[in-house]
């Protein structure tokens, strides 16, 4: 019996992941697991606290406390939650107290995961690995187009340092820093609409499940 279907996807903010999970998940019948909420949610649990998503002992005991309920949250998207997630996922004993809910989530039927560290840490050996990108001025004016759709107001240069901010944050860290897993697939969706994304992300899902059952033959 084969092992069940695990995809994951990383890659920066803002660069088409969420969507392209979202829709693999939904055409391949697999599960989908946004596992940038579990760290939203354990940064917005440390601010509600009165906080500081950075001090670790705050973060870990928000960590250990999340409950499934937590993900369901509509403050999740915001940008406070954003940056408070990029300092909690830097802390080593915050992924630590994830990394088991997520492995026990894509083990269980198979599934589609995206984040940041899926393909290098959560699953490593997972048979399909996706690193979606984009240009940094894409991906400022795609965060920004969203920030007013949804009525938040927001100048474009300021998303833009944002994001920026956090891409250097997430690439230094010193735990699971943001990178793609060497047998990771790179999709760059710069000139690439939601529809042209999306077929070239199954091409390269369907590519490597073919590589994957020669292989394995």
């Amino acid at each position: 019996m084969s092992a069940p279907l695990v995809i994951a996807v990383d890659g920066p903010a803002a660069a088409g992941k969420g969507t392209l999970a979202r829709r693999l998940a939904a055409h391949l019948g697999l599960p989908y697991l946004d596992t940038g909420l579990l760290y939203r949610a354990t940064g917005r649990r440390v601010l509600d606290a009165g906080g500081d998503p950075a001090d670790p002992a705050a973060a870990e005991a928000a960590a250990r406390a999340l409950a499934p309920e937590d993900l369901a949250r509509p403050d999740l998207r915001a940008e406070e939650a954003a940056a408070a997630a990029s300092k909690v996922a830097a802390i080593p004993a915050v992924r630590a107290a994830l990394l088991d809910f997520q492995r026990r989530f894509g083990a269980a039927r198979g599934a589609v995961l995206d984040g940041r560290d899926i393909g290098t840490v959560v699953f490593p050996d997972a048979p399909v690995k996706l690193f979606v990108t984009a240009s940094p001025e894409v991906r400022a004016a795609r965060r920004h187009a969203e920030l007013l759709a949804r009525g938040v107001p927001a100048r474009l240069e300021e998303v833009a340092a944002e994001m920026a901010e956090r891409d250097a944050r997430d690439s230094a860290r010193g735990v699971a820093p943001l990178r793609p897993a060497e047998d990771a697939l790179i999709l760059d969706t710069s000139a690439l609409d939601a529809e042209a994304a999306f077929a070239a992300a199954l091409a390269l899902v369907e590519s490597a499940r073919a590589r994957g059952d020669s292989t394995g033959s």
